[in-house]
This record gives C-alpha cells, sequence and structure tokens, in this order.
C-alpha cells in the first residue's frame, strides 16, 4: 500500500478537488448511465469533453455505486460506508429501496463523520454545489454536517407544485432559501428549457478561483442533476443533440465538465487538482428512450441490484500524476472515493467505525489491482456480491408484479427467466451465480453442478461469511413520513420543524 499522500508536502500548495458527477434519480425518473458516454462506446459520440478526460486520465471499467437509488449513494460517498450502515435504508418492505423525499423526517445521523468534517483537519474549504439529498430538516443542513458553502437544493426539481398542500422544493445559498424551482428557477416543461446547469457551472468557476486565489486547499461537490426527469438544458443546448431532450442535457454536462478542467489549466493548478466524474445509480431504463439514458450491454437500470442498477461510468484526472489513456479494472465504489479523498488530503479514515471504502491511489498511481469484493444492496438486504469476475445473487427482484402492470418495468425489453423476477426471489441456499467477463449481462447463471460454480462459491461464502460479522446496521432514517414537514412556504424557512408526534411507518 502506498503512504498517504499529501499534497501540501508533494506539491507546496494544496487544491483538491473532487469533482462527484451525481446524476441522480428518483421514483419514475432518468439517470446517466454506464452506456452514455463516446468512450464507453455510445454511438452519437456527444461528450467529448469527458472522452478527452478520459483519454487524458483513467477510465475505469468495473466501478459501482453502493445502492441503485439517489440518497443512500450520496450517504455512501460522503461517509464511506454502506448505506445500511449510515442508516440510509428503511425496514418498511424487505429489500424495498428508499430515498428522502419531501416528507420523510429522517436524514444524516449526527454520528455520521462525513468528508468535508474531516477535511478541515487539513484546512480544507468545502462547497457542494447542486443536490443535497440527505435530509429536508434543519438538522440535517450541509453546514451542519462540514461544509462550508452551499449553492443548491434539499432535493431534485420535482414539480410544479400547488405551493399549499406541497410547495415547489426550494434552493438554498448557504443557509437563506434565494428561490424555489418553477417561480424563482424557472423550467418550462413543454420545451425542456432550464438554465440551471449555467448557473450551477458558474458558482464552480467563481468557487475554485476564490479558492485559488486565498492559495486555499478546497473540495467541491458539484452535484447537477440536468439528466434527472423532468429533464432539462439551457437554450443553447436545445435540440442538439441526436438523442433528444436527455441527450441534450448530457451535452451540456459534458461542455461545462469541459470548462471546468480548462479552468483549472487556466489557473495553473490542474497538477494539483485531483478530479472525479461518476454518477449514483444506473439509467432509470423506465423513462427512456425520451428522458433516460443507456446502461450499455448490462442488465435492467436503476433500483434493481443488476450490473445495470450499479455500475457506473467512472474516470479519475490529474495531469502530472494519472499516466494518460489509463485504464483500469480495479473494482471500485464511489465509498473509496471517502478514503482515497482522505489519503490526498494526508489524513486517515475514521478508526472508531467500519469504513467501506479502499483507497484507490494505488490504482490510480501505480496500476495495482486491490482484491476486494462488491457488496449490493437494497434495502436492509444483502442481494448480490462481486468477487473477482464472478457474481452471486442471494435475491432476485426487479420490482413488483403490482407495479409493473401499471407499466413500471425497470428492465424494459431484458426479461431473463428466474433472473428479473417481479417476486422476491431468495437463493441462499443456492446462489444464482455469473461470470462477468464471459456474460456481462447477466443472462446465463453457471450450472450448479460445475466445478466452477463451487469452486467461485467456496471463495465467495468466505467472503460473505466475514462481511456479515462485521455487519452492524445504523438506526434507519427512512421509515417515517410526515406530511406536515412539507408546508412551509415562508421565504427563509428551511423547512418546518418536524411536528410528528408518532411514529407511522409507511411506504412513503
Amino acid at each position: 500500500m502506498l503512504p498517504p499522500f499529501s499534497c501540501s508536502t508533494a506539491l507546496g500548495f494544496k487544491a483538491f478537488l473532487c469533482i462527484s458527477i451525481y446524476i441522480y434519480t428518483d421514483g419514475l425518473t432518468g439517470s446517466m448511465g454506464w452506456g452514455d458516454l463516446g468512450v464507453f462506446g455510445e454511438p452519437s459520440k456527444e461528450t467529448p469533453n469527458l472522452d478527452q478526460m478520459a483519454s487524458e486520465g483513467m477510465l475505469f471499467l468495473d466501478f459501482y455505486t453502493a445502492n441503485p437509488l439517489c440518497s443512500p449513494s450520496r450517504a455512501a460517498l460522503l461517509t464511506g460506508r454502506l448505506p445500511v450502515r449510515n442508516g440510509f435504508y428503511t425496514t418498511n418492505a424487505h429489500a424495498r429501496n428508499a430515498y428522502t423525499p419531501q416528507d420523510i423526517v429522517g436524514g444524516i445521523p449526527d454520528s455520521e463523520l462525513l468528508l468535508p468534517e474531516l477535511l478541515k483537519k487539513a484546512g480544507y474549504i468545502s462547497k457542494i454545489i447542486g443536490k443535497w439529498h440527505l435530509g429536508h430538516r434543519p438538522q440535517f443542513h450541509p453546514l451542519n454536517h462540514g461544509f462550508d458553502e452551499w449553492f443548491g437544493s434539499p432535493n431534485c426539481h420535482f414539480g410544479p407544485f400547488d405551493n399549499r398542500a406541497l410547495p415547489n422544493i426550494p434552493l438554498y445559498r448557504d443557509w437563506e432559501m434565494i428561490g424555489r424551482y418553477y417561480e424563482d428557477f424557472k423550467i418550462d416543461l413543454k420545451t425542456g428549457e432550464a438554465n440551471l446547469t449555467q448557473i450551477y457551472l458558474q458558482e464552480a468557476l467563481d468557487f475554485i478561483s476564490k479558492q485559488q486565489a486565498s492559495q486555499q486547499p478546497f473540495f467541491l461537490y458539484w452535484a447537477i442533476d440536468a439528466t434527472h426527469a423532468p429533464v432539462y438544458a439551457s437554450k443553447q443546448f436545445l435540440g442538439s443533440s441526436q438523442r433528444g431532450l436527455y441527450g441534450d442535457a448530457v451535452r451540456e454536462i459534458d461542455d461545462s465538465i469541459g470548462k471546468i478542467l480548462k479552468h483549472l489549466q487556466k489557473l495553473g493548478i490542474s497538477e494539483n487538482t485531483f478530479v472525479f466524474f461518476t454518477s449514483d445509480n444506473g439509467a432509470a431504463l423506465i423513462s427512456a428512450p425520451e428522458q433516460g439514458g443507456s446502461n450499455g450491454r448490462f442488465l435492467c437500470g436503476k433500483q434493481t441490484t443488476f450490473e445495470g442498477g450499479m455500475r457506473e461510468p467512472a474516470i479519475a484526472w490529474w495531469p502530472g500524476h494519472i499516466p494518460a489513456g489509463g485504464v483500469s479494472h480495479q473494482l471500485g465504489n464511489v465509498m473509496d472515493l471517502f478514503t482515497t479523498s482522505l489519503s490526498l488530503a494526508g489524513l486517515q479514515p475514521p478508526s472508531d467505525r467500519q469504513i467501506d471504502g479502499i483507497n484507490l491511489l494505488p490504482a490510480i498511481l501505480q496500476g495495482k489491482l486491490i482484491d476486494r469484493p462488491i457488496f449490493y444492496y437494497r434495502g436492509n438486504e444483502m442481494m448480490a456480491v462481486r468477487v473477482g469476475l464472478y457474481k452471486a445473487h442471494y435475491w432476485t427482484w426487479s420490482n413488483s408484479w403490482e407495479e409493473y402492470s401499471k407499466g413500471i418495468d425497470f428492465c424494459p425489453g431484458q426479461n431473463v427467466s428466474g433472473v428479473t423476477t417481479h417476486t422476491q426471489e431468495e437463493h441462499t441456499t443456492l446462489p444464482l451465480v455469473f461470470h462477468l467477463g464471459r456474460d456481462p449481462g447477466e443472462k446465463y447463471p453457471l450450472s450448479f453442478a460445475s466445478n466452477e460454480y463451487q469452486r467461485a462459491m467456496e471463495q465467495i461464502s468466505v467472503i460473505v461469511q466475514q462481511h456479515k460479522v462485521t455487519m452492524v446496521p445504523g438506526e434507519p432514517q427512512l421509515n417515517v413520513c410526515d406530511k406536515a414537514v412539507m408546508v412551509s412556504t415562508l421565504p427563509s424557512a428551511w423547512l418546518l420543524p418536524e411536528t410528528f408526534t408518532g411514529k407511522a411507518f409507511l411506504l412513503c
């Protein structure tokens, strides 16, 4: 293992930027998937800046999120811990996905240590631009959890709503609400026009310039949501893509990332700045093709623990340090950004809790492969595990027959008998095992009687048993709803304090 890398000692002046591009999804919406970038084979080749970022840095082919849904993935990135450990899950129904809509009263617990809190020890200034999604009530505000600045929203751009029983979602600058979606920040649902990505881009450029001028080390978490349905793009990008409005949004995001990287180069700090691009879950195929992305060759999409739901596009960029044109088969996870970021800042991860993320610097800087498993959780259940090229499903489930009968399909055109099940199917006695090198689409499970199956399960079973020994679930934060927290329309309010006096365990 490499020793902790300190930008301050190695480069003279610390500037650390981790761009985690979270194109996140909720409900019946869209998200950026593994197959949306030209460098991953998207035929229209409409992501030249991200493709160039990959050619100048390192492309990860086997990079995962920690959950097939948005807010649990975000909680995992910022804590380095699986959602079932940090509390971002529900026990309302077995293996049910859950996130934080406006009426959820839970959020990131004070007991969790977030990345920006820890980076303060090394003198970093941290800013989040875009969607927070780790709780709506005052105690969950990002400035209460280590961030120094925030421009964005506690949720995505759902709406428009009636602003009485259900207000439009607010946007904030630090502690102050500065407006609401559809009112002060316009989104035209007919044309898809909105200027939000341009606003978020300018916020990023200004923050970087400010920190460079003051010689201040910084962490920027740029969490834009343009590919989240209802998809939007600014006027200059509307109609510019072969892929419709969704493609317009992707093109604008790609253009923005290009401008951020060029800005770093112009300021002369690109060699002091580590940049990482990824997404928080796979494309939501339910909203494709009009407002959804592509997961390439992988099975199903968002909300599932098949490859299409959890394998993500990922690019690391650090000129002068990361060899250009690198391609890594290292098994990576968004939780690794927590541990890797601390190492870059010369810090150690907390020793008083289980950290699931690993330090990726040996893989990024030296091309090493670190042996580690990937766990696929949904709600409170470990659904699958990947070890090497083998993936074992202990449970399978896409979505319920009730949802499916209403046209909600997480795997459109991809039915695999006995695999993409609409009931929760247990395989703990004989897990379904796939070789992802030969069968990345998870269509052909290994024969239970084969020697290959037996050898794979001998290795996997030991790892799963060790994992379960260490698993101490956190208190579930996403069980309880209270409609009363949504009704605040006060111009400077965060949201109403909790009025809930009992506990209602709802499927909200």
